[in-house]
């Protein structure tokens, strides 16, 4: 079997757990020769929640006042293949399907009603990598891909997956089998993905997106990422075209938006620091949307001679109003890029019309166990302050072992103003325990 991850340091735990979360990629091989190799691919995760209050954010009325408390789970299986080429180059593919299902009350937010269960396509991918055929590349210089696939650039502050999950509670069109807060279905519908330098220095990604969510509108982008990696950190840039959207489902400002965005992360060449910062200008396609900015710097450090390696972070972001997200999504841990777990998941706001301060404190008792503290201050850039509030959330990361990773998260989120919390603005606790099990 294949493991998951490898920790080499405790501080690298989060991460490590994260990756998982985002791209969980665990296989047991089938098949093994000079030809290639076969394998099955599994991977399942499960959630319970539990939350005091229950919001209306989209208005429709879904959620009573008081608590909301249910679970959620998916499990993702199928095969991947890699064939060996002349000169180290390779096709490879896959294909999985996903099975998925929501609990209980539904979500606090209201998104989904406890009664979704759906089993679909989830990967279905077909690619070749140049191998040494061309030197000036360098190995594996030149990549190919298309097909139904999950794709990530940068930090995640745009494009993360096709990962917003919806139930029925909004509609059966809507519908994408539940599991919202676990965002079981990442893959786009069809993408199409050329990749070139695949390495070190200066490499590029040129795509196409067509997305089946209609969460999201259907929407179809072309875009091109550049990036250019030295020991200190690394410089990127992308720029997006939105081509079309189902305007049945709205999002109507994404046929046409220009999305352009420059950013850098890495530690300047000092151990032990951690800097990240993005910058994004966008221009709507109509004017149901305002043209707006957002943008975020982030600073860090790593205390690695203190036992238990604690490090705090803080971060300060912004987004005008009118500003489109996109298909931001769970990337580096908690905090990336869902700002707080109730505000982000539930009661908003949602990347978009806020300024938020956030720090963040962890500390790494062991290799497989870490804890974190997490607060988040919201600011309504619309000027109305319908979400402005606090978020303070606690967590672990504790790798059990081989077949088991649980993070426990205990939250407390004030808002302002009873805005989208339903009956009162008391202080909700919000409880969660996510169960990742690696076959």
């Amino acid at each position: 079997m294949k493991t998951p991850f490898k920790i080499r340091k405790p501080y690298l735990l989060g991460a490590a757990v994260a990756a998982v979360m985002a791209f969980p990629a665990h296989a047991y091989n089938l098949h093994t020769s000079d030809a290639g190799e076969v394998n099955l691919d599994i991977e399942a995760i499960l959630g319970t929640f539990s939350s005091q209050e229950s919001y209306d954010v989209t208005g429709a009325s879904v959620n009573d006042e008081g608590s909301s408390n249910w679970q959620e789970a998916y499990i993702k299986y199928g095969l991947s293949a890699t064939r060996n080429l002349k000169q180290g180059a390779t096709l490879y593919g896959a294909f999985n399907l996903l099975s998925s299902g929501t609990f209980g009350d539904g979500d606090a937010g209201g998104f989904t009603s406890g009664d979704e269960r759906k089993t679909k396509v989830e990967d279905a991918y077909l690619g070749w990598r140049s191998g040494n055929m061309i030197s000036s590349l360098g190995e594996n210089g030149l990549e190919f891909s298309f097909g139904r696939q999950n794709l990530s650039f940068g930090d995640g502050f745009l494009i993360n997956g096709d990962a917003l999950n919806f139930g029925d509670a909004l509609g059966k069109e809507l519908n994408r089998g539940g599991a919202y807060w676990l965002a079981a279905r990442k893959a786009f519908d069809q993408t199409a993905v050329l990749k070139i330098a695949n390495g070190k220095g200066l490499r590029s990604d040129i795509f196409w997106i067509a997305s089946d969510n209609k969460a999201q509108s259907e929407t179809e982008l072309a875009g091109i990422n550049v990036e250019y990696s030295t020991e200190k950190g690394t410089f990127g840039a992308m720029y997006l075209k939105g081509l079309d959207v189902n305007e049945d489902f709205g999002n109507t400002h994404r046929d046409g938006q220009d999305t352009l965005s420059v950013r850098f992360q890495g530690n300047a060449g000092v151990e032990n620091l951690f800097l990240s910062s993005e910058f994004v200008t966008q221009k709507q396609g109509d004017d149901t949307r305002k043209d707006a900015n957002a943008w975020y710097v982030e600073a860090g450090w790593t205390f690695a001679q203190v036992p238990w390696s604690p490090s705090v972070n803080y971060r300060y972001s912004t987004f005008e109003e009118g500003f489109d997200p996109l298909f931001f999504g769970f990337n580096r841990g908690y905090g990336t890029w869902f700002q707080g777990e109730v505000a982000s998941n539930y009661a908003g706001p949602f990347n978009s019309e806020t300024d938020i301060h956030h720090l963040a404190l962890k500390a790494s008792p062991s290799e497989t166990l870490s804890f974190g503290a997490l607060f988040f201050d919201f600011g309504d850039t619309a000027g109305n302050g319908s979400l402005d509030g606090q978020e303070v959330d606690l967590y672990a990361e504790w790798v059990v072992n081989e077949h088991l990773i649980i993070s426990p998260l205990l939250g407390f989120y004030t808002p302002d103003n009873a805005g989208v919390q339903i009956g009162n603005s008391d202080t909700n606790t919000y409880f969660q325990m996510i169960a990742i099990v690696p076959f």
